[in-house]
C-alpha cells in the first residue's frame, strides 16, 4: 500500500508531499487540482512501465494534453522535469520525465526511476526518441554506496534473478560478485518492492451512463475500461470463479429499499447483453437498460472493490455522481469496509458534503484532504484530523457535511 506521495512540478502541483491512508477522500474548489493529484499517481503507474504514450494514458483516466501542459508553468519557474516519489511500505520509488521533444504537439519523454530498497539505490534509465521505442533503451546503474563491496553484491544478486522481470540487457561490469544471498532470498526481496508489480495498474475510473447501460460496449482495458466497459463480463467471471465476492456485491444492491434481487447470465460464452434486475413492488424484470442511474454506479462500485481482476490501488474522480445524500454517506461507509476486507487502496475526489459524514476521522486508515491553491497558484494539500473537526457552542462535533458547507473546512471558493 502507498504509504506517501511526492510530486514536483505537474500541472498545477508544483510541489507537495503528502501521507495517504487506505481510502483517501479529497475535497476543494473547481480548478484547486485534486484531479491533477489523481493523474500524477496513474502517470508513475505507467512511467514505471515505460507508456507515456497518450493513448496509454488515456485508457487510464488521464487527460491527454500538449507536452507543456504536463509541466508546471509557473511565472519565472518553467519546468521540464516532473519528478513524482512513492514510498510503498518500507520501499521508495522515484519517476521523473523529461520532456525531449522539440516540438509542443509531440510528446517524446526520458524517463528515470530510481528504486530504493534495503539501503539500495538502482536507477532505471529510458531514453526516448519516439514513443513506440519506449522499450528499446534501458540502464541498470547502482547509484548509492554506503558499503561499495557489500551493496553491489546484494544489488548485483537481486538484479541477476530478475532479468527477464526488468527486461534489462545482463550488466557487464567488472566488479567481483561475491553475494552471500541465496537466489530464493533475492527473489523474495524484489517481490516485496517491485513497483510494478503493486503500482503498475492504477487507473483512474469516472463511471458514465452511457457504457454501464451497454453493455456490449468493451473498453480498451480489462477487466473495467474507466468508464465502466466491460462490467457484464466481469460479473459473469465473479459469479463463477468469485462467489463470496459476488454476494458482496449483492449484498451492496441491497442499499435500494426496492432491490430483490439480480441475475447475470452464468454461461461466458453467452452473447446476451444484460441483467434482469427484480423489484421488490413490480411483477416483471427489467434489465440495466431500464435501472436507475444510482443502481448502476452502485452496481459497478461494488464489482470494483470486491473482484481480484480489478486493480489494488485506483482512484475515482467524482464519485458522489447521481446519488442522493444519504446514499452517499452510507454507499462511503460500505465502500471503506470493501476496501479493508479485499485490500483495495483508493483515492477519491467529491463535491458533496454528504460524502464526508460517511468518512470516520478517527480510523488511521480513512484520510480527508482539502485541496486548494496559494497566493502563487500552486496546489496544496492539507489533511484533516479529528482535532480538526469543528464543535458546536454547546461542545457538540459538527457533522463534516455541515462543517465544509460552513466553510469551517476550506475547500470552497472565496471570490463569490
Amino acid at each position: 500500500m502507498i504509504k506517501s506521495v511526492k510530486i514536483e512540478n505537474y500541472k498545477s502541483i508544483q510541489e507537495l508531499e503528502m501521507d495517504v491512508g487506505r481510502f483517501n477522500v479529497i475535497i476543494g474548489e473547481n480548478g484547486a487540482g485534486k484531479s491533477n493529484f489523481l493523474e500524477s499517481i496513474a502517470i508513475f503507474s505507467a512511467g514505471i512501465k515505460n507508456h507515456i504514450e497518450h493513448e496509454f494514458l488515456f485508457s487510464r483516466g488521464i487527460r491527454v494534453v500538449n507536452p507543456i501542459h504536463y509541466f508546471s508553468a509557473f511565472k519565472n519557474q518553467p519546468s521540464q522535469t516532473i519528478t513524482i516519489t512513492i514510498q510503498f511500505n518500507k520501499n521508495k520509488t522515484t519517476l521523473k520525465i523529461k520532456n525531449d521533444s522539440q516540438s509542443i504537439y509531440y510528446f517524446t519523454p526520458k524517463i528515470e526511476i530510481s528504486y530504493q530498497t534495503n539501503g539500495i539505490n538502482i536507477t532505471k534509465k529510458t531514453t526516448t526518441i519516439n514513443p513506440s521505442d519506449m522499450e528499446k533503451s534501458h540502464q541498470y546503474l547502482p547509484i548509492e554506496k554506503l558499503n561499495l563491496e557489500e551493496a553491489l553484491n546484494k544489488a548485483f544478486s537481486i538484479l541477476d534473478s530478475h532479468e527477464k522481470t526488468l527486461k534489462r540487457p545482463p550488466y557487464k561490469g567488472e566488479f567481483i560478485r561475491k553475494s552471500t544471498l541465496s537466489r530464493e532470498k533475492s527473489s523474495r526481496e524484489m517481490d516485496n518492492w517491485s513497483p510494478d508489480k503493486f503500482m503498475g495498474n492504477i487507473i483512474i475510473y469516472s463511471p458514465e451512463n452511457t457504457a454501464l447501460r451497454n453493455f456490449y460496449r468493451e473498453g480498451q482495458i480489462e477487466p473495467l475500461g474507466i468508464n465502466g466497459e466491460g462490467l457484464l463480463k466481469l460479473l459473469k467471471v465473479m459469479q463463477e470463479s468469485e462467489p463470496a465476492a459476488f454476494q458482496d456485491v449483492l449484498n451492496c444492491l441491497e442499499l435500494f429499499d426496492w432491490f430483490e434481487t439480480i441475475d447475470v447470465p452464468k454461461d461466458l460464452s453467452s452473447m446476451e447483453d444484460k441483467v434482469s434486475i427484480k423489484d421488490k413492488y413490480l411483477t416483471t424484470l427489467f434489465d440495466q437498460r431500464s435501472a436507475n442511474e444510482g443502481f448502476l454506479f452502485v452496481l459497478f462500485y461494488a464489482a470494483l472493490f470486491c473482484s481480484q481482476y480489478t486493480p489494488k490501488i485506483f482512484a475515482i474522480d467524482n464519485i458522489d455522481a447521481s446519488f442522493n445524500p444519504k446514499l452517499c454517506t452510507v454507499l462511503i461507509k460500505k465502500l471503506v469496509e470493501l476496501a479493508k476486507k479485499y485490500d483495495k487502496q483508493v483515492f477519491v475526489t467529491t463535491h458533496n458534503p454528504a460524502i464526508l459524514d460517511g468518512v470516520d476521522l478517527g480510523d488511521e486508515e480513512q484520510k480527508l484532504f482539502v485541496a486548494s491553491r496559494n497566493k502563487q497558484g500552486h496546489t496544496r494539500f492539507k489533511t484533516l484530523t479529528l482535532a480538526d473537526k469543528p464543535k458546536s457552542s454547546t461542545g457538540e462535533p459538527i457533522r463534516l457535511s455541515e462543517a465544509f458547507l460552513r466553510g469551517y473546512l476550506g475547500g470552497l471558493p472565496k471570490n463569490f
